[in-house]
């Protein structure tokens, strides 16, 4: 009923709004206002109608907005999937007029040196021209991603990975093209590092506070008041993240796609601003940052909740399957749009590398989760079958085929006849 009542109110609302002003005759600017007012009566009723995630707090609402945000965003990427390109890019001018020219990619890298003696007046100009915008964008990026992950091992293989992929991957993309320094001091080490370290010590005190809640008008001080309101933005319980993933083959396969879809979720973001031609500092781009680091989070604790827990969860939660989806949607939209650039071929010493990390992996796997398990149980059987000869030569008499056991319940019986 109140679902009912929320939808009546806000369908009156917009049927008075359009009954008041007089129909534009633009068809361009109709067609947006009426995609507008769909979302919106989805999202009212997605708000109030769709399932509960894990998280409660700030309030259930909130993450049921994201959830049909994602619903919404996922619906885009078909519908954008499905035209030309040409089309596909000349649309985003409906969401964005200045969208839909070719802009050129900057080239990070050039001029490597950390001091130039040849500029005098300013030597380090090379480092001052790479601390622009994207370095907090990395430091907070990052710091999110923690939260979110709530592991150092993955977030720093995670980042690692990326600065190879990098690496493997400026032929393709410009933007890519960084100087060694960019790469592993101001991003995997200051920007990176720093962002996880500091989300680790964010999560350090969460783990360490005490959840034990009060009503906000059961608080008699004003400044209790406004602690008890910041505090409503923290979670309501803590739950530790403890991956694990060489305690079986599942969840180790279950960690490594999870690191996959990460780094193809960060090349798509690059993919994305290069076939769409849109600026990296356009807000679409911002607010795409913000939509994954809702629904990214509460994705992370779904899956985490059905790998440790599988007999409760038995299935994979909504936003982890939205989150999956639009990845490989976005990836599929790069792919149609710019097949010519994706197919590049790796430079030959870029693909050895590859094909050895690829074949160290699949050995370590085989061997542990597959020969050192057939090892340890060889070992096992042919132990027991020492312990057992053991104990039967030791149950033997010294010749006669008597055994030793029978000879000391005997001789325990004289005994008793004695006393």
């Amino acid at each position: 009923a109140h679902t009912l009542t929320v939808l009546f109110i806000l369908t009156c609302a917009l049927g008075y709004v359009t009954l008041l002003e007089e129909t534009p005759q633009d068809t361009a600017y109709n067609t947006k206002r009426g995609i507008v007012a769909s979302i919106l009566v989805f999202l009212c009723f997605g708000v109030t109608q769709a399932k509960d995630g894990p998280f409660s707090r700030p309030h259930p609402a909130y993450w049921r907005f994201w959830l049909c945000v994602s619903v919404v965003y996922e619906l885009f990427l078909i519908f954008i999937l499905f035209q030309t390109v040409q089309d596909g890019r000349q649309f985003m001018k409906y969401i964005d007029p200045h969208l839909g020219v070719p802009l050129p990619e900057r080239d990070y890298g050039g001029n490597c040196l950390i001091y130039d003696p040849g500029n005098e007046t300013d030597p380090f100009h090379n480092i001052w021209d790479k601390l622009d915008g994207f370095v907090p964008a990395h430091f907070f990026g990052w710091y999110l991603k923690t939260l979110m992950i709530r592991d150092w091992w993955m977030c720093m293989i995670i980042s690692v990975m990326f600065e190879f992929l990098e690496y493997s991957l400026e032929h393709q993309l410009p933007n890519f093209s960084e100087c060694w320094w960019d790469h592993w001091i101001m991003d995997v080490i200051l920007c990176n590092g720093l962002g996880i370290y500091c989300g680790m010590k964010t999560l350090s005190w969460l783990s360490l506070k005490t959840y034990k809640w009060q009503g906000l008008w059961n608080i008699p001080t004003y400044k209790g008041k406004m602690k008890r309101i910041v505090f409503q933005f923290t979670p309501y319980s803590w739950v530790k993240f403890e991956w694990k993933p060489a305690s079986s083959l599942r969840r180790w396969l279950a960690v490594c796609g999870i690191i996959f879809v990460f780094l193809l979720a960060e090349l798509n973001t690059f993919y994305l601003k290069f076939v769409l031609w849109m600026p990296p500092e356009h807000y679409l781009v911002l607010l795409r940052l913000v939509f994954f680091v809702n629904v990214g989070g509460v994705a992370m604790r779904e899956i985490y909740d059905f790998m440790d827990d599988p007999k409760f969860h038995k299935k994979l939660g909504q936003q982890a399957w939205l989150v999956a989806a639009i990845t490989a949607t976005e990836f599929l939209i790069v792919v149609k749009y710019d097949p010519y650039t994706l197919t590049l071929s790796l430079p030959f010493y870029i693909t050895q590398c590859w094909i050895l990390g690829i074949i160290l992996v699949l050995t370590w796997t085989a061997w542990r989760f597959f020969i050192r398990d057939i090892t340890l149980r060889y070992k096992e059987i042919r132990r027991q079958k020492q312990e057992h000869k053991y104990e039967k030569d030791k149950c033997l008499s010294n010749g006669d085929g008597h055994s030793s056991i029978l000879d000391e319940q005997n001789g325990n019986k004289l005994r008793e006849r004695k006393l």
